[in-house]
């Protein structure tokens, strides 16, 4: 097995200097830390994080932890949060990514094994590992879910006042019956959404009608149940709104099965900007959440807290931003 100290016989440098070249310490001078990359490189070095963590005192591992994973987390999202993550992420590093709500304690929650600690939050709920990692000491830096407590890194996007943009842009196209399709219970994106709605049917002095409000989980299935019902209505909605995009592929296949077209007879808008909203056919109207951006930045200021734990805690806002496509009519 190819050591640090063969690398340091090759290049006729200490095998400090290769430790600190190989880790990008910038005493290191570039030409040399580049050298020793590429000594490294032919010779198939692989680093032993076990041995170096034993000498750091960390562990390599990001802890990634979703509200939970298997119920309102769609493949399209985690693939978006992922992405941002690992577009910052140094290499070094294992991300190690679970959903708080299948944890039975949070024994193992400990600074010995994470670095630092990504919550990617949609409850309340997860209030109580959050506190636990806080008093745990870890670096920790909560996305998606806008907290109170400013002694905590945060992360988020105005999910509401995205809503409720869209909402006015089919008030005005004409669209006086409108319904939305709600996310998964006991979300905090599913209320800012669904009062996003709210806010901007009252703002134009339009009436709430509960049978305009149909229950979802963020989920294709929930959507296309969803649709079903508000399509059966003896007075059918002409705009609907679903809290997310997975929805509102399934409220469109619902519609397609019912010969319903779209935009023509029901326009749709839909929530999140997944890869996918752009190429269904109509092109996808959706509030764009910039998930990848979220985790991304979220990442960047985790990286800060681990290097200098006095970093003054923030709470930092992303736009969403209304992609207008093609399932929005005037009426």
């Amino acid at each position: 097995m190819i050591t640090i100290k063969d690398i340091a016989r090759i290049a006729g440098v200490s095998h400090t200097t290769v430790s600190r070249a190989l880790n990008g310490n910038p005493l290191i001078k570039k030409v040399t830390r580049d050298r020793i990359s590429k000594i490294a490189a032919e010779m198939n070095y692989i680093p032993n994080y076990n041995a170096k963590s034993l000498v750091t005192k960390r562990s390599f591992t990001i802890g990634l932890f979703f509200s939970s994973i298997d119920q309102g987390t769609s493949a399209s999202f985690l693939v978006d949060v992922i992405k941002g993550i690992n577009h910052v992420l140094d290499e070094n590093y294992t991300l190690s990514v679970n959903g708080i709500d299948a944890l039975h304690n949070f024994g193992t929650i400990l600074p010995q094994r994470y670095d630092g600690i990504l919550v990617m939050s949609q409850s309340d709920e997860d209030n109580a590992f959050i506190y636990h990692a806080k008093k745990m000491g870890i670096p920790l830096v909560v996305l998606s879910r806008q907290l109170e407590d400013s002694s905590i890194m945060n992360v988020v996007a105005n999910d509401r006042d995205g809503v409720k943009e869209a909402i006015t842009h089919a008030i005005l196209q004409g669209h006086t019956k409108l319904a939305i399709i709600e996310g998964k219970p006991g979300f905090k994106s599913s209320t800012e959404r669904k009062q996003g709605f709210m806010d901007s049917l009252i703002s134009h002095g339009l009436l709430l009608k509960p049978e305009y409000f149909a229950s979802g989980d963020y989920s294709i299935e929930s959507g296309y149940s969803a649709m079903t019902y508000l399509l059966d209505l003896p007075d059918p909605p002409t705009a609907v709104f679903c809290s997310n995009d997975d929805m509102a592929i399934g409220a469109m296949n619902a519609c397609y099965a019912h010969s319903i077209d779209i935009p023509k007879q029901l326009s749709l808008i839909g929530f999140d900007d997944i890869m996918f909203a752009q190429y269904t056919n109509p092109a996808l109207t959706t509030v764009r959440k910039p998930i990848k951006d979220i985790s991304e930045l979220g990442t960047k200021m985790l990286i800060q807290l681990m290097s200098n734990p006095q970093t003054e805690p923030q709470q930092l806002f992303v736009k969403t931003t209304l992609m207008l496509r093609q399932t929005v009519n005037e009426i």
